[in-house]
This record gives structure tokens, C-alpha cells and sequence, in this order.
């Protein structure tokens, strides 16, 4: 039996003495074929400075595995290996996969509710700024975030990242030179969200640039998509993130470009991680019906519109930039947090998922969106609410009820999930509520749930009002009855009913 043992879905790794004349980040390839009984799986292998390659292998079978190694370096061709997979242990459930089309789930069939929170450069910042950053995410209710490999020059983001991502020689950055502490250090945070329970969505390219990053050429790009493919893909919270607003760096990166970033992942990861590509301007998205596409990564504040944006693209929607809560110029970053809030459980209620980012502004440009650090706002604690109110009733994922159960849904946001219905009013503050319920009686568990002081109280049934015509378009016509029982609100709004059915 093999003496090394790792867990599924965790991290083998093997490391290898090799040649470091020359450049082996160009001139040096290898590969490896691990093998569990009749089963074959190609992992690339990298280089990792100084001499030293390796191999990283995220096993999603238990039992006994062997690995060859392949290259025309003799140093590294050949080489052979054998290790034990065993069960995951507890909180270990696996990479996140695409579930039910439009939803997410673990690898061992525990729902996923995507609640992602936006930090760019924060593995960039300050040391003492990165733990920070951590110990804030850990009182969060926030599983996903959204990072670069690369830093960001932008307003409120100006200071020097802590390491630079390819080596500066004779004062002037070379592509050809990764800088591997800072890909150490980077998937060291990885793995440290990995350990909080945390996917992290890891972004390859983005316009804000004053380090020529943006500039690289096209073998270069190639190149350096291959590279963190092979380092980080066994990590199994890893998502990826094509770009952040690829539209704003399309004269130097065209579509064919993109799409070949994608295919490189394709051939380069082997556990088909999520993959998505993120907009700039609202009407600038990438076609996300490509088969390459996990799932729709967007930015655009019209969040009623989610629906239709499911019903466009086949498959899960997440707008990760529905705006920001805080209070800076730019009219994306002030957002109030119950507006965001709001735009939350709009999102949710009609099948999709959303992100949070906060822009508070701060005398020394620490913003939480850009840099990590502490949260000052109210949204994310309202956003954690929503995810506990969800995960109590999750099966397959909430389904929007709209337009044909809940008319007007242009209006109103409504979701099912199996025997759970939750009605979202938003700015809506009606004293009595049918539309949605059930139609037919029965014992049922109603609540009152307000979504901004994160309260739920019960709810009872009562009469439903008589049904009268409503005007639709300049006809009148009339309904058949909304439901067998109504409820009673009152007139406030930001309120939701959740309705379950018991036996």
C-alpha cells in the first residue's frame, strides 16, 4: 500500500530537482499521468524557481493512485509515483460545480447559494492588511470572493503592490520572469480561504494597470493562463475569472483572444473548475452560451431583470456588480446598504445570485472593494441573514414563480425551492397579500420575514379579499382566485413571506 496518503478532493503534490540554466519558464515542459485503476488523468506540471518542479493533483477518487511523469528533459521524464486517497474529512465537500442548470452545488450534492463579496487587491496589500481581511471574512457570511492574480492602479488603489507578479530587470518588467513568491504567496491565500470555507474567484486580467501587465503579448498571455492553470487548479475553492470587464481591454485582447483563454483551461485543468468572464459596460457581455461558459459573471444594476438574463443564457446568473454600498463620487460606490440589500433579495428571489462590494469612503483610501480590510457598512450583515434564510430550506435551488404565479412580477420577486415559497415585496407595502400562496388549503407554516432588521415572525391566515377585475393593458378582465387564504402586513417596506408547507 502506498505509505503517502491525502485526502479527496485535497492536494497531492510531488517535487522535482531540474534543470535552472537558462529560463525554464520558457524552455521546460512537463507533464504527468495519474492513474486509478483504468482511469487516466493528464496534470501539467511548473516550474517553481530555483530548480525545483512540481506537480499538484486534486484526487475526486478514494482508493489507490499511481503517477509517470513526461518530458524531453531527461531530469524530469519518467518519474514515478504512487499515493492513498481517503475520505474527505468534515467541511472538506469537494470543488463547486453547475447544478440543476441554473444553480450550484459541492461536489457531494450540498448545495451551494453563491454569496460572494468583492476584494480585489487585497492579496496585494500590506501583510498586516491581509490578516485583517481574513479575520473579517471569517464573522461574514460571505463563500466567495472575488480577487486578482494581478494588482490594481485606480483610484483609492494607488499604493505599490507587495510584490511584483513577473520579475523587473534592469528596471523594467519582464514577462518572461515569473516572480514565484508572488505566486506562492497568492495561492497561499487561497488555500487559507480554502480553510474559511470560502471559493475564491480568482481574476486573470483587468484593465486598471500601470505595471504594462495589460501589455503583454499574445504568447505571453498564453503562456502565463497555462502557468496559474497548472499551479492553482488543485485547489478545490478555485473558480475562474477570465477577466474583470474584459470589454475595456478588447483593442489589445480580442475575442479570439478570450475565447482561447478559456479553451487553454480547458485542456490545462482537469477538474473543470467554474469558469466565467465578467462585462464592463452593461451591454457589452461576453456570449455566455459558449460551451466553455460555466456560468454568467456580470455587472449591471437592473437587477429585475435576472430572469430574462436566465432565460437568454441557459445557466446560472451571477451579477457580481449589481453596484456598491458606500458613499464615494462615483455613482456605482453609493449605493445605501438597504438599497444593496434590496437588490440582494430582488436577485435571489428571481433565480439568480449577487455580489456585495463596499465603498466607504477613508482617510487612507481603505476600501473594502479594492483592498480587504474591515467592512464599515450594514448590507453584508443582511446579505449573511438572506443566506441563512435560504440554506434552511434549499433542495435544488430557488426557482422563480414569476410572471404566470406572481403577476405583476415586473413588480413583485417571488421563488420556490420544493414545499418553501418566499414572496419578496421590496418597495412594495400592500396590507394584504394573496398572489402566490396556494391555491389550494392545507397546513401550512407562514412567516413574516423583514429583510432589514432581520426578523421572522409568524404569520396567520386569513379571509382572502374578493377577487375583483384588474386592468390589463386597456382591457378588463377577470381572475381566477390568487389563493385559498391571504395574509395580513404591515405597511412597511422591505418585507418578504415565507410560506412551507408541512405534513
Amino acid at each position: 500500500m502506498p505509505a503517502q496518503t491525502v485526502e479527496k478532493w485535497d492536494i497531492f503534490e510531488a517535487a522535482f530537482e531540474g534543470p535552472s540554466e537558462g529560463n525554464p519558464y520558457l524552455d521546460v515542459a512537463f507533464d504527468a499521468v495519474f492513474r486509478h485503476k483504468a482511469r487516466e488523468i493528464r496534470v501539467p506540471g511548473f516550474y517553481d524557481g530555483e530548480g525545483t518542479y512540481r506537480l499538484r493533483f486534486m484526487p475526486e477518487t478514494e482508493g489507490d493512485w499511481t503517477f509517470e511523469t513526461r518530458s524531453k528533459t531527461p531530469a524530469l521524464n519518467g518519474k514515478t509515483g504512487s499515493f492513498s486517497v481517503t475520505a474527505p474529512s468534515e467541511g472538506n465537500h469537494g470543488p463547486v460545480r453547475v447544478r440543476n442548470k441554473f444553480h450550484f452545488a459541492y461536489a457531494d450534492g450540498k448545495p451551494f447559494l453563491s454569496f460572494g463579496t468583492t476584494c480585489y487587491a487585497w492579496t496585494h496589500q500590506p501583510l498586516e492588511e491581509q490578516e485583517k481581511t481574513l479575520e473579517t471574512l471569517a464573522k461574514t457570511g460571505f463563500n466567495k470572493i472575488r480577487m486578482g492574480v494581478f494588482p490594481k492602479d485606480y483610484p483609492y488603489n494607488t499604493n505599490e503592490a507587495l510584490h511584483d507578479v513577473y520579475e523587473v530587470v534592469n528596471g523594467k518588467r519582464d514577462f518572461d520572469k515569473p516572480n514565484y513568491d508572488s505566486f506562492r504567496h497568492f495561492e497561499t491565500q487561497i488555500g487559507r480561504l480554502r480553510d474559511l470555507g470560502i471559493e475564491a474567484d480568482v481574476i486573470m486580467f483587468h484593465p486598471y494597470d500601470r505595471w504594462g501587465y495589460c501589455d503583454m503579448s499574445e504568447e505571453q498571455d498564453y503562456r502565463f493562463v497555462a502557468y496559474i492553470a497548472a499551479r492553482f487548479a488543485a485547489y478545490r475553492n478555485l473558480w475562474w475569472a477570465l477577466a474583470n470587464e474584459y470589454d475595456f481591454m478588447i483593442d489589445t485582447k480580442p475575442m479570439e483572444r478570450w475565447d482561447r483563454f478559456f479553451q487553454i483551461l480547458e485542456e490545462d485543468d482537469p477538474y473543470r473548475h467554474l469558469k466565467s468572464i465578467h462585462n464592463g459596460h452593461a451591454d457589452a457581455n461576453y456570449d455566455h452560451r459558449k460551451p466553455w461558459v460555466s456560468h454568467t459573471c456580470i455587472q449591471n444594476p437592473n437587477v429585475k431583470n435576472t430572469q430574462v438574463w436566465r432565460n437568454t443564457w441557459g445557466k446560472p446568473v451571477i451579477n457580481d456588480e449589481p453596484e456598491y454600498e458606500g458613499d464615494i463620487i462615483q455613482c456605482w460606490g453609493n449605493l445605501t446598504p438597504e438599497e444593496l440589500t434590496h437588490r440582494f433579495w430582488i436577485t435571489m428571489m428571481r433565480g439568480g445570485y449577487a455580489g456585495h462590494g463596499e465603498t466607504y469612503s477613508h482617510p487612507d483610501d481603505l476600501l473594502w472593494w479594492a483592498k480587504g480590510g474591515v467592512l464599515h457598512g450594514e448590507a453584508w450583515k443582511r446579505i449573511a441573514f438572506l443566506r441563512q434564510v435560504l440554506e434552511e430550506d434549499v433542495q435544488n435551488g430557488f426557482e422563480p414563480i414569476g410572471p404566470e404565479n406572481l403577476w405583476p412580477w415586473h413588480r413583485i420577486s417571488g421563488a420556490k425551492d420544493g414545499d418553501t415559497t418566499i414572496i419578496y415585496f421590496g418597495e412594495h407595502q400592500p396590507v394584504i397579500w394573496t398572489l402566490g400562496l396556494p391555491k389550494v388549503d392545507g397546513n401550512y407554516q407562514l412567516d413574516l420575514i423583514d429583510v432589514w432588521n432581520m426578523t421572522i415572525t409568524p404569520l396567520e391566515k386569513v379571509k382572502a379579499p374578493e377577487n375583483h377585475p384588474i386592468r390589463h393593458g386597456e382591457i378588463m378582465r377577470p381572475r381566477e382566485p390568487d389563493a385559498a387564504f391571504a395574509v395580513e402586513l404591515p405597511r412597511r417596506p422591505y418585507l418578504a413571506v415565507r410560506c412551507r408547507k408541512l405534513s
